[in-house]
């Protein structure tokens, strides 16, 4: 379970590099509302405790108890049906007492290890008619049940992170082009239908945040528009180095007149604008990038297939939610309150990608490169005894 590994196989640079966005997140929350500084912290604290034993333990042997994953994400998110606490219209989190917990936060982590052993267990006949379906079969029931929480964006993540899962275990690029050709019809007649007024594909919030990023000018979707308007004005403001080290004398805060609602979580980069300005964004921007990078170069050096999709899903995961959320403060998508990894209040958010990153940590440990050290030593001591 757990091994003795050679401490220059570990990734310290991945470390440093989640570390420093931690700060950034610790920070920018304890800025947009100081009474979670504590909370943050601990989640930090407890989601590198959490990634630092998961980096010692074997990823492969962990694959092994697939199923019983597969089977406590499905509980979990059956948990949320029956005993959910609701917000916002929506029942995402489970009260456990001493911390609201929201299960499709590890759901996701669940999926890509459950579908990165299913995918390597496959890996002769991937393209086979029948393992794409079972596949599908398997993926369907966890997304229907964080669909109807309601959750549309998780959902449309997963989807997406699915398909670079089976991309990355290969899937023949023929399939590939047949999916596209499919997809973008029927996105198109999705986005056909939705727009009209008495459309039941989906809620009547979720058509408005379509609508007001479609007709931004119309009066009717005023409000669904207004938090992202502040939120660009907030980051507009920031200029070059910000409020807190630039020249904000006499200059109104944004951020503080709570024009920006939910600015601990789903617009902390639009605190991060307007306190810390261009330059602030750019080091939070090219730190999630290089640590979604760290995860593609140690999928590179994986000794089998399982590890290349774990280090590819869990970088997905990264890449995927900071695109989203640095889109929505900037008005580029529509409101989807996506949280930006390791940087936005949520503590099921952040023990979650720790945890993900724990295992791409063990990946880089075990990378082909250290497995064949490994091999020779044993040669060597084989031969000696002979």
């Amino acid at each position: 379970m757990i091994k003795q590994y050679k401490l220059r196989f570990y990734n310290f640079r991945l470390v440093i590099f989640l570390l420093a966005i931690s700060v950034f997140g610790v920070q920018l929350v304890s800025i947009a509302m100081d009474s979670l500084r504590t909370k943050q912290i601990q989640g930090v604290i407890l989601g590198v405790a959490a990634m630092v034993i998961l980096s010692l333990m074997d990823y492969s042997w962990i694959l092994n108890f697939q199923w019983i994953m597969y089977g406590f994400n499905i509980a979990m998110l059956l948990a949320v049906r029956v005993f959910g606490d609701s917000a916002n219209g929506a029942a995402r989190w489970i009260d456990l007492g001493f911390i609201r917990f929201q299960p499709t936060e590890l759901s996701k982590i669940i999926i890509i290890l459950f579908f990165a052993k299913f995918f390597m267990d496959h890996e002769e006949d991937l393209n086979t008619l029948r393992v794409i379906v079972e596949s599908a079969v398997l993926l369907a029931v966890p997304l229907v049940l964080i669909y109807v929480q309601p959750d549309m964006k998780n959902t449309l993540t997963v989807i997406v992170i699915f398909c670079i899962l089976i991309f990355i275990a290969g899937l023949s690029y023929k399939i590939i082009g047949g999916a596209i050709l499919i997809a973008v019809p029927l996105l198109i007649i999705f986005l056909a239908i939705v727009v009209q007024p008495d459309q039941k594909l989906i809620h009547d919030y979720q058509r408005d945040r379509i609508m007001s990023f479609l007709y931004p000018e119309n009066e009717e979707y005023t409000d669904d528009i207004e938090q992202q308007n502040n939120s660009m004005t907030a980051i507009a403001s920031g200029e070059l180095l910000g409020k807190k080290y630039g020249d904000s004398e006499g200059v109104a805060s944004v951020n503080d007149g709570n024009f920006v609602p939910e600015n601990q979580t789903d617009f902390i980069f639009a605190v991060a604008g307007e306190e810390y300005g261009f330059i602030g964004c750019t080091a939070i921007v090219v730190l999630l990038l290089l640590i979604s990078m760290e995860c593609i170069r140690m999928s590179l050096r994986a000794k089998d297939t399982a590890g290349k999709i774990i280090c590819c899903g869990i970088g997905s995961v990264v890449a995927l939610q900071s695109f989203i959320n640095i889109c929505v403060a900037t008005g580029i998508a529509p409101n989807t309150g996506t949280p930006l990894p390791f940087v936005s209040y949520g503590l099921t958010s952040i023990v979650s990608l720790f945890i993900g990153m724990g295992l791409v940590l063990n990946v880089g440990l075990q990378s082909s490169t250290y497995n064949k050290e490994i091999q020779k030593k044993d040669l060597y001591k084989k031969e000696e005894y002979l």
